[in-house]
């Protein structure tokens, strides 16, 4: 098990907890070769599409469709498992992603009502079946995630009632794939969240 995502609602900590998590497991006594990559972007192709979907102003008030957005999302995914990911594991390198393919079965399947299992065909062609070998989850209410967001993209400006149904998909998955999943309690301290996850990671190479 060498493919590793952190998932999470908007403000459950992710971005901040997995660097301080990598920076550990690259650092003495672990010296670990891990790559570590964020979604959507990580690749010329990545960081355009990341524009398009993050950035409102982008859209020029146009807006962009669910379904597009779950296709753009899966784009963007696409390319970056080909570049970064494969070449990475083929390497013997162990590979820590800000959010994955679960990310839009929770956001576009779940909140945006696309369906999970449309969205997971969709990823799992644009990926070719390589999906995480563990999701760490941070656990957050809605509510204490969106207090904790000060910048918000496109997504995050959609509100906290948005937030609810994204953090609902995500039990859902939880319940449906339980030896995927890993909970952290995401309002603990921080340096007790980050220790838990990198137990966890540890646990499992």
């Amino acid at each position: 098990m060498r493919y590793f995502a952190f998932e999470g609602i908007d403000g459950s900590g992710k971005t901040t907890v997995l660097r301080v998590v990598v920076k550990k497991l690259q650092s003495p006594p672990h010296n670990m070769s891990v790559v570590s990559i964020l979604e959507p972007g990580g690749t010329k192709v990545g960081e355009g599409v990341r524009n398009i979907l993050l950035d409102a102003s982008t859209t020029d008030g146009e807006g962009i469709v669910d379904t597009a957005e779950a296709l753009l999302f899966a784009a963007a995914r696409a390319q970056l498992v080909k570049m970064i990911v494969v070449p990475a594991l083929e390497a013997g390198k162990v590979v820590i992603s800000d959010r994955s393919a679960y990310s839009s079965l929770a956001y576009q399947g779940g909140a945006r009502g696309l369906g999970i299992e449309d969205v997971r065909a969709i990823n799992d062609f644009a990926i070719n079946g390589l999906w995480p070998n563990i999701v760490i989850y941070l656990r957050i209410d809605p509510s204490i995630g969106f207090a904790r967001e000060r910048v918000r993209d496109r997504i995050g400006e959609e509100g906290l009632e948005f937030q609810k149904l994204v953090a609902g998909a995500y039990e859902k998955l939880v319940v449906a794939e339980p030896e995927k999943f890993v909970i952290i309690d995401a309002s603990m301290p921080f340096d007790d969240v980050v220790e838990e996850a990198t137990r966890q990671i540890l646990g499992r190479l």
